[in-house]
């Protein structure tokens, strides 16, 4: 009996070691997992486009200045610059060019020097840059340059002045 019993016991302990074995290289694998890769490169191209031609900028006056005369009170002179574009545009300043048409049959002289814009003389040149902060105009949006203009006293005679009509040709910078 003995013998038998000896064989039962190690038939028993061989197929638990066995079991152990694979228990423990299962859990050895799992551990201690490899993986494998191939390094690589690669090249690609893409393209973005940009619109050809900024919009026209839409710049008008839009104050109405009645009748000036030396001595007057300063009247508005609001310009209103919009954009009508489907882009944003960067407007850095507003300038203006003043030049003066006289009356038929006007004795003496008249010239831009003869008026003020911001409380400023017109020199002869009547070049003017006005009240206007940068800004980025969003598209479809609009702002306004707010000054003001009157007749510039001189105290001397002015009469070329009488009937005049002081013109500006703006522009957005």
């Amino acid at each position: 009996m003995q013998g038998k019993a000896s064989l039962n016991m190690r038939t028993f302990s061989t197929k638990k070691l066995v079991v152990t074995a694979a228990v423990a290289a299962v859990l050895v694998g799992t551990g201690t997992a490899a993986f494998a890769y191939w390094t690589s490169r690669g090249t690609g191209t893409g393209s973005a486009t940009t619109a050809a031609d900024a919009t026209t900028l839409l710049v008008e006056q839009t104050s109405k200045v009645t009748n000036m005369f030396p001595g007057d009170a300063a009247q508005d002179l609001v310009i209103n610059v919009t954009n009508p574009g489907p882009n944003m545009v960067q407007i850095a300043g507003v300038d203006a060019i003043a030049t003066v048409k006289q009356a038929d049959g006007a004795v003496g002289t008249c010239d831009p020097s003869d008026y003020q814009v911001n409380n400023k003389p017109l020199d002869r040149s009547g070049v003017v840059t006005l009240n206007w902060d940068a800004v980025e105009l969003d598209a479809k949006a609009a702002q306004d340059s707010v000054n003001d203009v009157h007749f510039f006293n001189k105290g001397t005679n002015q009469d070329g002045c009488k009937g005049a009509t002081l013109n500006f040709q703006y522009t957005a910078r």
